[in-house]
């Protein structure tokens, strides 16, 4: 998928990865960026390339909205996120309903409303940004991890149903950045500089997955494994 002129739609996109989609877009040449956030006033404009648009992606009538507008586009990048570190069984169940409501239902809607716009615009291509979550579950991250590894078979899924329209879909898996979310966590942290360069490059080169750091590889690399070998270093919370 080639990105210089292209037409790109951005979720999530007043800050951290998001605000770094929208910044690497425009340097590699995008002819349009609409800079999606539920406060398009949030958005930071530095380009008349970039264009703020109000989205909540769990409003299925602002994604309806947003996809009568933005009818050029021919990328669609899934970003918006949340995190609100619940337990399964013992979380507040509005907050794991907003976890799954976000990242499941949220990008499903997105994808079923741009997935027509996209055919009729040659093909173009969907980039959903997931998590080492979407492989691995610590105490603390349940409805995370458990959005997370719904929207990765939703990607696995999606990219299958839309290959015959000839729409790329990539996943974005990664952990720990340094952005907004996490800038209360004293813990290791990627450049969201470079994570987003890896996601882009892959767009550009036709991959399916990006891994886009060395923990999150290691973690897939145990899928195959035993949950015990998945888990041996995870505390047990009690």
């Amino acid at each position: 998928m080639e990105l210089r002129n292209a037409t790109v739609l951005v979720t999530g996109a007043n800050r951290g990865l998001g605000a770094e989609f929208v910044r690497q877009l425009i340097e590699r040449g995008a002819a349009k960026v609409y800079a999606a956030a539920r406060r398009a006033e949030t958005v930071s404009v530095g380009d008349t390339r970039i264009v703020p648009t109000c989205l909540d992606i769990t409003n299925e009538a602002m994604v309806a909205d947003v996809a009568s507008i933005a009818a050029d586009v021919d990328v669609v990048i899934n970003n918006a996120g949340v995190f609100t570190m619940q337990n399964l069984v013992t979380g507040d169940l509005d907050a794991i309903r907003l976890e799954m409501a976000t990242h499941f239902w949220g990008t499903l809607s997105m994808t079923r409303a741009f997935a027509p716009i996209l055919a009729r615009n040659g093909g173009g291509a969907i980039l959903n940004v997931m998590s080492v979550g979407s492989f691995q579950v610590f105490p603390g991250n349940g409805a995370y991890a458990a959005a997370k590894a719904a929207e990765w078979q939703l990607t696995n899924s999606t990219r299958l149903e839309l290959a015959a329209q000839g729409t790329q879909v990539v996943g974005l898996h990664v952990s720990a950045t340094d952005t907004d979310m996490l800038a209360g966590v004293d813990m290791p942290k990627n450049n969201p500089a470079d994570v987003i360069r890896q996601a882009l490059d892959g767009l550009e080169s036709g991959l399916d997955e990006v891994l886009a750091d060395a923990d999150t590889r290691a973690v897939k690399a145990l899928l195959a494994q035993p949950p015990k070998v998945m888990y041996a270093g995870v505390n047990i919370v009690k």
